[in-house]
């Protein structure tokens, strides 16, 4: 029988929700098999967010005031201050104390989310410090933000010194970590791949015929979000009706952006905002065009749709996944730099007529962190009955 126990698991996102939304299918999960799981979150609170059976505490928001991620400030947009810090300090170590777990996993830190060293310093000490040190973990997807090599060395010392294992959430045989980080060979012994998180989630129901042959754009939000909305809906002008498009766009682009959209949509394409049943509708499409994120290439990976990713080209890590697809014709690829309607709509109609590839990722990374964490839980346990 599998062995269960207590975990807490801290996770901060900052500008996007993936991380939040990648810990959370971990956290249910385990919660799923009998786990006692409490969920740590230190960003904006996420309407709608399925922790299942964990417990979710929220500690006083901060946020990246913008994709640099250079300066973090309150959801209010005040820059973070040292009595937020002590605030979010304390009230992690109460909690902390009062869950006494037998794992405690970071969700990103030590590869990255080292300006939150003001908390996470003083619970890895408390971690140390307790009755029964717990098994200190790491959880990161697989392709990180590129850094020095001098900051890579100093975080190889650090799960050397200091962490048992480090989960990375991704296949290696579509891509390992090594493509994003020079350290490996030192932590390599420590490194366990789960495979993609989230991919075997319940889909949401949907209406049928919705989706249904349609071309579906999900946008995204932000300026990029915007802009691919807006190429988008050219697009499909281009294309006269082949398909019905179905373009999805965040609400946060707000009234004055859908109806601008919409005016300028033909017929047979829709303006929406983005939705909870995104994956149900990629399942039934004919052609998807998202942008590289990771949630969205494991909802992309899940549906089996044939796909058009549109990284943003300021983001490293969705061109270099973007770009890993492409080489292993998992979808096709259109770098911001071409982005225009002609060239969208051209793309387009090669993946419609293509046929659907072959997709063997593994997208149950939950299942195979629990079944990780489950042994690293029992050596432990044998450890010190002995």
């Amino acid at each position: 029988m599998a062995e269960t126990g207590r975990i807490f698991i801290w996770v901060q996102h900052l500008f996007g929700i993936g991380p939040l939304v990648r810990a959370a299918h971990v956290a249910r999960h385990l919660a799923a098999k009998g786990w006692d799981v409490d969920l740590v979150s230190g960003g904006p609170p996420v309407r709608g967010l399925d922790a299942g059976g964990a417990r979710l505490h929220q500690l006083p928001p901060v946020r990246a005031a913008d994709a640099t991620y250079a300066k973090l400030v309150y959801v209010d947009g005040k820059p973070l201050d040292s009595a937020l810090e002590h605030t979010r300090r304390d009230l992690l170590l109460r909690l902390f104390a009062g869950a006494d777990p037998h794992i405690l996993m970071f969700e990103q830190f030590p590869f990255g989310r080292t300006r939150f060293r003001f908390e996470i310093g003083p619970l890895l000490l408390a971690a140390a410090q307790s009755g029964s040190r717990p098994a200190i973990v790491a959880s990161v997807r697989e392709i990180l933000a590129e850094r020095p090599p001098e900051e890579e060395a100093r975080t190889a010392s650090i799960i050397e010194q200091v962490f048992d294992s480090v989960l990375v959430h991704g296949d290696p045989r579509l891509i390992g970590l090594e493509a994003s980080f020079g350290e490996v060979p030192r932590i390599a012994g420590k490194l366990a791949y789960t495979g993609y998180v989230g991919g075997t989630a319940a889909a949401p129901k949907l209406a049928p015929g919705i989706g249904t042959n349609e071309i579906i754009v999900a946008a995204g939000s932000g300026a990029f979000g915007a802009k691919l909305a807006s190429i988008a809906v050219e697009a499909a002008k281009t294309m006269q009706y082949v398909r019905r498009w179905r373009i999805l766009l965040d609400s946060g682009a707000g009234p004055r952006a859908f109806r601008k959209l919409s005016a300028l949509a033909p017929q047979w394409a829709v303006v929406e905002p983005l939705r909870p049943d995104l994956r149900t509708m990629l399942s039934r499409c004919a052609v998807s065009v998202t942008q590289a994120g990771y949630n969205t290439v494991v909802d992309v990976l899940s549906a089996q749709c044939r796909a058009v990713l549109v990284p943003f080209a300021e983001d490293r890590e969705q061109v270099r996944r973007a770009e890993c697809f492409a080489q292993r014709g998992l979808a096709r690829t259109l770098v911001e730099g071409t982005l225009t309607p002609g060239h969208l709509a051209s793309v387009v109609t090669e993946a419609m007529d293509a046929p659907k590839s072959i997709r063997r990722v593994k997208i149950d990374g939950e299942v195979a962190a629990e079944r990780i964490l489950s042994d690293l839980l029992a050596t432990r346990r044998r450890g010190t009955a002995a």
